[in-house]
């Protein structure tokens, strides 16, 4: 992207500022994964900086995890513009026994950073952070993962929900 993409903007707000406002009034406790101790210190966010710098969103799942309740964390990429917090209030719902929940579109990719994440979760990350397993789809096979239809979300569902910003024309085209 050649850019921090938290902090582009859209409707005058960053994509960080809008997800921790949005989620808020959801969650008791937002908790922002910075690969970097003092990242967006100056927006004013508590950030939970990587313990594994540079190990991508795995190490941000495990700082967030490390500083959550009992319970575990509902993950948000940041660059999901659209992402619903009711849609997560209500995976985190349908979890039940099961360690994960994920939004399953069948035929797409799965999008694991729109998910809840148990906190039993934690010594397993650890270890496959200290191992160099940095993927994401290693823990979602190796765990109890519950994939639910995007149709069990009713209303609460929309495509847009897991647009993700990579590109600059990703962002071209969400400003159009």
């Amino acid at each position: 992207m050649g850019c921090d993409k938290l902090r582009l903007e859209l409707g005058g707000r960053t994509f960080l500022e809008s997800a921790v406002e949005k989620f808020s009034a959801y969650f008791d406790k937002v908790i922002v994964s910075a690969g970097r101790p003092g990242a967006y210190a100056d927006m004013g966010f508590e950030i939970a900086p990587d313990v594994y710098p540079g190990c991508g969103p795995l190490s941000g799942l495990h700082a967030a995890l490390a500083r959550a309740d009992e319970s575990g964390v509902f993950l948000v990429a940041g660059d999901l513009p659209f992402a619903e917090p009711l849609a997560a209030v209500e995976l985190m719902r349908m979890c039940g026994e099961h360690e994960i929940c994920l939004v399953d579109r069948i035929g797409k990719k799965r999008e694991p950073l729109f998910g809840f994440y148990k906190k039993i979760l934690l010594p397993r990350v650890e270890r496959a952070l200290r191992e160099g397993r940095y993927g994401m789809s290693d823990l979602l096979s190796s765990s109890d993962t519950l994939y639910v239809p995007p149709e069990k979300l009713g209303v609460l569902w929309s495509e847009s929900m897991l647009f993700n910003v990579n590109t600059p024309s990703d962002y071209d085209a969400l400003l159009t």
